[in-house]
Order: structure tokens, then C-alpha cells, then sequence
């Protein structure tokens, strides 16, 4: 899901030669993708599109946390230990992150928070360009672990506001390809200019961060319902049992996932892969996910949200359980294949689900809550994977499918309940 989130994390570095070869697939898709646009993504208001289109910008800048442990340890001269006790508080922000913008996505505004979010943003990035102590950089990455992915709540909110409730997963997968495309293209840019000095990379993502705010500040508008009865903070939405039962389902999903970015590259380099052979295969993902996820999310997203989320969690499921054989780059390739496209059946259906389930003027905390499931299954998938690649491959890969499959269950089970808010609130 990806606007997704980043989930609150960055999408992964796949490598050189997925770098090339997405910029050769980008070029070549732009011709059809145009043409697409006209009959597929039509009829979506323009405050969207805007929205979309600052979320594709901040895309295409973000180079710096891509390549955050590399500064840390080549143009800081941090050890690996200091590198990892940064990037833990880095950590620690971003849990703290999605709850609190969420609450000030419903208080002072969806505008108002994904602005100063990514001006907040750009600020940080240039101060940490810019420190050298050790002090000074832990402060700075806490402060941008908090702030880096604010807009995350107020941009779902944003589309629930501004979308009809039929064309939201549309809205909703469009954000999501946006992401994907931006990301693949940043990191082969990011990858090259970070050989010329990583002051390139802070100035470029921080100018993409003020450009999506100002974007969103000149175009979109506010949309931010009236409150009522919300000043108990987040307590009201964690007293929505159904709530809380689609995060954990999410949470379940996000853990599968992320593996992709913790585990995956460890344990194929256990297997004999290279890391030339390892990102060509992950390059894999972004292309079909560029070229296909367009072609299928209004299709998708005329079918039962429930059920449709189940099956791609479930094909997620199969996808990585299916890496415990891998032995080859045609292997895992096939293996990426297929959870490539669980995600793709999933991309813009779980933030429909919380647009389905929050009340309008709550928007922000219910889209708050599902990003910290997000920001959570990235602190406990490395620690959870570690200790099962410890005991083996088949241990780690069995466990995350069985994973995918247990979410896929949990989702067929909530389905009658959303289709029963669904239907009590009109939508």
C-alpha cells in the first residue's frame, strides 16, 4: 500500500541496475500512461489532483532517508552502532508521528497539517544536512521521524473529503501509484547525486517539501468538517472495536510487507544471490506496480472493499511463503511476482476501509491510527524476522506467510461488519 505509505517508511532501494532499469521502464510507459489517463482517471476533482500531484513531487525528492545510513557512516564518520542508535530515534519519532498528526488533521485542519508538516520537513532536512555533532544529529532525526510523514493522516483524509465514495479506491491506488513512480525515479536520481556530495540530496528533498505545501496551500481546499464531541483526543477511535480490529489486521499485513526492506535482502544473500542479482529481481515490483496497478484499480475498486483486501492479503501471503525455496534470481523474481500483485489488489482499498469507517470530523485520527500500525510493524518486523532467520529460512518464510494468510482471515471476518457501517452511512 504504499502512499503509502511508506506506510510512515521509505519505499526500498532496490539497486543500480533496478534503478536503470526503472528509468527505461518509466520512459516507455509514459505514452500509454497518457493516454490512459483520459479514460481511467477522469472525473476526479481537481483539489485531488493537485493533492496527487504534490504527492508525486515529494516522491520524486525523496533521496535522503533512502540513503541515510550511508551519510551517517561515510560523511559523518559514525560508527555502525552510532548509525543504528540514530536511525532507532529516528524510530521513535515516527511512532509518536502518525498519532499526533492525525489529532491535528481533525483539530487545526487537513490543510493546515500537511502543509506545515512538509515545511516543517524541509527545515529539518537542511538542518541535518548541516550538523556534524552527534547531539545535533540525533535531535535533528527525532524532529524529522515526527514530522517526515505528518501529511500522511491529513492526505487520507483529504481524499475521503474530497472523493465520492464510489471513485475512493481509484483516488486512493492513484495516490498509491504516484508514490511508487516518484520513489523508483528519486532513487536512480538520488543514487547518482549522492556521488557528487550528499548536500545535493538534503536541498533537493527539502525544495520538493516546500513545493508539495505550497502546492496543497494554493489549491487545495480546507475540508475539515465541524467537530462534535471529539475532544477526547484519540480515545473515541480506539473504543471503535471495528477500528481496532481492521489495525490489526493492517498491522499484521504491514509486518508481512516490510520484510521486503529487513529480511528479504539478508536472507537471499544467505541463499548465494548477489546484491546485482538481488536488486534486478526487486526491480521487478516497481515495474509492474507502474505499469499495471493503474490498469486494474477502477476494476478493482467496484468490488467488495472486504473481500477484495482478503484476496490480495492472502496472495501476499502465498508470494512470501513461496521465498523459503528460493534459490535463483528467476525464483525470487516469480516469488516477488506474485506478492506484487496481492499488492496491487490491495493498493487502494485499505484506505478506503478507514474513509468507510471514520465519521467525517474524526477522519484524521482513524487515518492517524492506521499509520501507526504502519510506523509500529517497522520497529517489530526487523526485530520479529531477525530472530526467525536465526532459526532458519523455512521458520522465517513459513511464519510470514502463515501471516499474510492469518490477515487475510481477519479481513474476511470483519467484512460484514464494514459492509454494515459502509452501508449505515450512505456510502
Amino acid at each position: 500500500m504504499k502512499t503509502t505509505p511508506v506506510p510512515p517508511v521509505p519505499r526500498r532501494a532496490t539497486g543500480s541496475v533496478a534503478g536503470s532499469m526503472t528509468s527505461s521502464v518509466t520512459s516507455s510507459v509514459t505514452s500509454s500512461v497518457t493516454g490512459f489517463v483520459a479514460g481511467k482517471v477522469g472525473g476526479l476533482p481537481r483539489p485531488f489532483w493537485a493533492l496527487w500531484g504534490g504527492t508525486l513531487v515529494n516522491r520524486l525528492g525523496t533521496m535522503v532517508l533512502p540513503f541515510i545510513g550511508v551519510y551517517l557512516t561515510q560523511a559523518r564518520g559514525l560508527s555502525p552502532a552510532a548509525s543504528g542508535a540514530v536511525m532507532a530515534v529516528f524510530g521513535a519519532g515516527s511512532l509518536a508521528s502518525q498519532l499526533v498528526a492525525g489529532v491535528l488533521t481533525d483539530r487545526i485542519g487537513r490543510r493546515a497539517t500537511l502543509s506545515g508538516g512538509m515545511l516543517a520537513t524541509g527545515a529539518t532536512l537542511l538542518a541535518l544536512g548541516y550538523s556534524s555533532s552527534l547531539p545535533a544529529i540525533l535531535a535533528a532525526m527525532f524532529v524529522l521521524g515526527l514530522v517526515v510523514d505528518a501529511y500522511r493522516p491529513a492526505s487520507n483524509a483529504l481524499v475521503a473529503d474530497l472523493v465520492s465514495p464510489e471513485d475512493r479506491p481509484r483516488a486512493y491506488g492513484l495516490l498509491f501509484w504516484a508514490v511508487n513512480l516518484g520513489y523508483a525515479v528519486g532513487m536512480t536520481a538520488g543514487g547518482r547525486l549522492a556521488e557528487l556530495g550528499f548536500t545535493w540530496l538534503f536541498w533537493i528533498d527539502a525544495v520538493s517539501s516546500v513545493v508539495f505545501a505550497v502546492l496543497v496551500w494554493r489549491a487545495v481546499p480546507e475540508t475539515r468538517p465541524e467537530r462534535g464531541g471529539d475532544g477526547k483526543g484519540l480515545a473515541v477511535v480506539l473504543r471503535d472495536r471495528l477500528m481496532v480490529a481492521f489495525t490489526l489486521v493492517v498491522l499484521g499485513n504491514a509486518l508481512v510487507y516490510l520484510q521486503t526492506v529487513t529480511m528479504l535482502p539478508v536472507a537471499m544473500a544467505g541463499a548465494g544471490l548477489t546484491t546485482g542479482q538481488f536488486g534486478l529481481a526487486m526491480a521487478l515490483n516497481g515495474v509492474l506496480i507502474v505499469v499495471v496497478q493503474p490498469l486494474v484499480s477502477d476494476w478493482l475498486g467496484r468490488r467488495d472493499l472486504a473481500r477484495t483486501m482478503a484476496l490480495g492479503l492472502a496472495v501476499m501471503g502465498v508470494g512470501f511463503g513461496l521465498t523459503a525455496f528460493v534459490t535463483t534470481t528467476a525464483g525470487l523474481a516469480f516469488t516477488i511476482a506474485v506478492w506484487t500483485a496481492g499488492e496491487i489488489v490491495t493498493a487502494g482499498i485499505a484506505g478506503t476501509v478507514v474513509a468507510v469507517l471514520a465519521p467525517p470530523h474524526l477522519r484524521g485520527r482513524y487515518a492517524g491510527l492506521f499509520g501507526f500500525a504502519w510506523a509500529a510493524a517497522s520497529v517489530l518486523a526487523p526485530l520479529l524476522g531477525g530472530a526467525l532467520l536465526e532459526v532458519g529460512r523455512h521458520a522465517l518464510w513459513f511464519s510470514v506467510g502463515a501471516a499474510g494468510l492469518l490477515s487475510a482471515a481477519g479481513m474476511l471476518a470483519l467484512g460484514p461488519a464494514i459492509r454494515k457501517r459502509a452501508a449505515s452511512s450512505g456510502m
